[in-house]
């Protein structure tokens, strides 16, 4: 039987998991099984998988598109989520032996060269519009960044955790806020959509600092992520946490206190940040302190519902696979972030229900009369993100709200606000290898693994 769920923001979303490798770091909470990626445990539904497939990539990838396959879903638009711990920390030549077995998984040949893959993906029955990795903020260089984009990375997904330097050493993180600030700078200067995972509860926190690293994440302009994972620290065997939650050293959060935090939280984030997780996928048979409630997301929107609230986040005001309206609103919202310029387009209905969103970018260079890190993106505004919602189309269908001109419209949008009023030669898209040749009709050219298009 079908579950629309996964299909129902446009894309079909393809998660695997890189082989067991050790991580840089060496956080109190992060569980270390054997032939398990470090901070991930055997029972997670993902690693399982993996493991079923010894983690193999071309395996892992066409046994979850014949899973989707045979549930009824449209598998013809690909996110891929490499997960699996700091994919920055993994050699360079696994990494993109790694990504090209995935295309090859895809496109349902092996190519002798991961460039072929590419090519091949463009045009292929499968594609990969977009690829989301997982790293360490302190990972993040200009040389990281260009081997990311050579392999078609797109989404950066990066553990935060906290914006407390206290907590942050407490913890044994490893790095700072500094490292935080600068990772997030580098990454939406060059076109990435940035992904916090952020954990209320760690030990030396409480309620009332939780919530003051919310108002930070989106009132200084030097976070503002585009995405959130929130993961509320539990207790895991196999960790040092195990041991001082034995020792009485910590104390996680009471489920109402959990649930009360969780609820304020989500009354802060703006309607320009999709949060993604509201609780991580760990067997309850694993937790030795924390919530065991899975269904936490489920449990909170009744209770705003109860309260007369309602999220503003982009989840939760996606059109899904509701009855869509006519006449719709292109609205705009404008923020600093990263010492640039951020144009938030989206078009909503009468019910504030997103049908369609892009995210335009003028990078800190422009503002700081600066070098830009790649060639191609100097006097250039970026999109980082276009994403049509609605369930997830066949390429030559035209569905309810996917396939009907909102995503032009937007670009069209996009392209006026750059010449306009920032007075820039050049828009460049931040493309899928799959969604490459959807550009190609709207006048833009490949470019260093950007799609540019010059604007006269």
């Amino acid at each position: 039987m079908k579950n629309a769920i996964r299909t129902l923001s446009g894309v079909t979303p393809v998660a695997v998991l890189t082989k067991p490798f050790p991580c840089p770091g060496s956080c109190i909470y992060c569980p270390h099984e054997e032939n398990v990626p470090v901070s991930y445990l055997a029972q997670e539904p993902a690693v399982m998988r993996a493991i079923t497939n010894r983690y193999d990539p071309f395996d892992q990838v066409s046994y979850r598109l014949n899973q989707y396959t045979n549930t009824g879903h449209i598998t013809q638009k690909v996110e891929l989520i490499i997960l699996g711990g700091s994919w920055s920390s993994y050699p360079f030549e696994y990494r993109k032996e790694f990504v090209k077995s995935c295309l090859d998984a895809l496109n349902k040949k092996k190519s002798e060269s991961f460039e072929e893959a590419a090519s091949i993906n463009e045009k292929a029955e499968h594609r990969m519009v977009g690829l989301s990795i997982e790293t360490r903020p302190d990972l993040i260089t200009p040389k990281e960044i260009s081997r990311m984009r050579n392999l078609g990375v797109t989404k950066v997904e990066l553990g935060v955790q906290t914006t407390d330097e206290e907590i942050l050493k407490l913890i044994r993180r490893g790095h700072g806020v500094k490292e935080v600030k600068k990772a997030t700078q580098l990454l939406k200067d060059a076109g990435f959509k940035v992904l916090y995972h952020i954990m209320p509860g760690l030990p030396g926190a409480s309620p009332k600092k939780d919530l003051e690293v919310f108002d930070i994440l989106f009132q200084n302009s030097a976070f503002q992520p585009d995405m959130l994972k929130i993961y509320p620290c539990v207790v895991v065997s196999q960790t040092e946490l195990y041991h001082w939650f034995k020792e009485g050293k910590y104390v996680p959060y009471a489920n109402s206190e959990l649930l009360d935090l969780l609820i304020k939280i989500k009354g802060k984030i703006p309607p320009y940040v999709r949060l993604m997780r509201l609780f991580r996928d760990i067997p309850a048979n694993y937790i030795q302190g924390g919530s065991k409630k899975s269904n936490l997301r489920e449990i909170i929107r009744e209770e705003l519902e109860r309260r007369g609230l309602a999220c503003q986040c982009i989840r939760c005001r996606e059109i899904r696979n509701q009855t869509p309206e006519k006449n719709l609103t292109l609205k705009r919202i404008n923020y600093e972030a990263s010492q640039g310029r951020e144009i938030f387009l989206e078009y909503i209905d009468s019910q504030d229900r997103i049908y369609a969103l892009l995210r335009l970018r003028i990078p800190s260079y422009v503002f700081k009369k600066s070098e830009s890190l790649f060639k191609v993106l100097g006097n250039s505004s970026i999109i980082r993100e276009i994403h049509v919602y609605g369930v997830s189309t066949p390429l030559s269908n035209k569905g309810k709200v996917q396939h009907r001109g909102l995503g032009k419209k937007l670009i069209e949008k996009a392209q006026e606000i750059t010449q306009r009023e920032f007075g820039l030669g050049k828009m460049a898209v931040i493309s899928g290898i799959g969604v490459r040749e959807y550009y190609r009709k709207l006048g833009f050219k490949l470019q260093e693994t950007y799609m540019v298009k010059e604007l006269k």
